[in-house]
Order: C-alpha cells, then structure tokens, then sequence
C-alpha cells in the first residue's frame, strides 16, 4: 500500500494555498465549521477536491472559533459524539450535493490530541463514526498504540488509517510538540525530506532527542500553512513515488 498525502483545507479560503496544493495531495481534511469554515468553503473546497480526484475527509473540531480549535473543552461522551456527528453530516450532505461523499474523518486541534490521550473521547468519535456510516475510516496518530486502538475501533466497525506528520516535531514518548512550543513545526525543506525518506526506507521517525520511533504509515500530513507547503507537498509527491 502506498502511502498517501493529506493536508488540512477549507480553513481559509481568502489566505491559504488550497487551490495550488490540491492537486499534489490524496486526502483532503476539510474543516466542517466549528473551528474554521462555513457552507461556502465547504462547497469549494469539495469541488476542488472533485476535480482533482482527491479523497474527502471531515475535519471536525471543539466548538472554538476564536482559538482555532486548538484549545481542549471538556464534554461529556455524548456531547463528542454530538459534535462530531453535527459537523460529519454537514460536510457529508454538502458532499452529496456535489456527486461526492465523506471517505474518512480525521479530528483537529486539541480534538484530535484529547483523543489520543483519552480513551473515552476516543470511544465517542468511534460512536459517532458508527452511528452514522460505518464505511467511513477513522483518522488518527500513528503511535505505539496502534494495535490497542485496532482492537477498539475494530468494536465499532471502523477502520482506522495511521498518519504520521512530515513537518511536526515528535516527543520521545510518540506525541507531537505543542505548538506552543517554538520547535513545533519544522519549515526546512530538506530536513522534511530527510524525515520522509527515513520512514519510507527505514519505517521510523527521529524525535527531538534522537529517539526512533517506529510509525506505522497510511498516510502523511503536510499543513498548508507551512510557509512552504507547496514546495514540501511536491517534494514528498516525488519521495514517495505518487504519480
């Protein structure tokens, strides 16, 4: 299996480079509303998608606007499922609008950091995945708790796809960096390269001290607003061989 790109979009649709990366990626992340993104941006970015043959995916988030997601909220277990499940069907009857269809959910920010911190947030997106369309795959960190998760999302009938990010800095432990961290994201080109070239070869990462991590790949996350996205996007294309 090869190992495909995605990237978070439909964030920002006045400042942002979705239009020029979409072409080079796999997977799109499309922000559902609650942390970015409205029907209009979920429209475009879903007809951009379309046109370049790449796969959907809900982007859904804390209910926070004003920290862009990217601060925890505490919910109970139905509240995450409710969440989860308002923004997975807004993106997903937009996405039918269009001829199209959700293909997997990946959460954001603290979201997606609580939950893999959290069994019970963990269990609830799962829920709600469950409820709603069980062909939709579930998005998560690939860590040393792969084979756990699988067992759990394997309860609900999901599959799950392990992401690694090509431009996040990783902890001993397999977690990412805050990005309140000033080490959080790595905007050199060719260490990005080199990362990559190192998981695809070798199957592992280097943390922040030099400790190999052994991820396990379906997918890889470039940020389009990384100052150099759309250089990073094409260089990891040609690395991974996606044509």
């Amino acid at each position: 299996m090869k190992i495909l790109l995605n990237c978070d979009m439909g964030e920002d649709l006045e400042n942002c480079n979705d239009e020029k990366i979409m072409p080079y990626i796999n997977m799109a992340n499309l922000a559902c509303g609650f942390h970015a993104g409205n029907k209009h941006t979920m429209t475009k970015s879903i007809i951009n998608a379309k046109q370049n043959s790449v796969l959907i995916g809900a982007h859904p988030s804390y209910k926070d606007f004003e920290n862009f997601g990217r601060i925890s909220i505490k919910h109970t277990y139905d509240e995450i499922k409710d969440l989860v499940l308002y923004q997975l069907n807004s993106l997903d009857t937009i996405a039918k609008s269009c001829n199209e269809k959700v293909s997997y959910l990946k959460p954001h920010g603290a979201l997606y950091n609580d939950m893999m911190k959290n069994d019970e947030i963990f269990t609830s997106i799962l829920d709600a995945i469950s409820s709603y369309n069980k062909d939709i795959k579930f998005m998560i960190l690939s860590s040393n708790e792969n084979e756990q998760n699988s067992i759990l999302a394997k309860k609900y009938g999901i599959e799950l796809l392990f992401e690694v990010f090509a431009d996040r800095n990783y902890n001993d432990d397999g977690s990412l960096v805050s990005r309140k961290e000033n080490n959080a994201v790595i905007y050199d080109v060719d260490e990005v390269k080199n990362r990559i070239i190192l998981l695809r070869d070798k199957g592992y990462l280097l943390s922040i001290n030099k400790e190999k991590l052994n991820l396990k790949a379906h997918s890889i996350c470039v940020h389009g607003d990384n100052e150099n996205a759309i250089s990073l996007v094409k260089e990891i294309r040609g690395i991974l061989d996606l044509s």
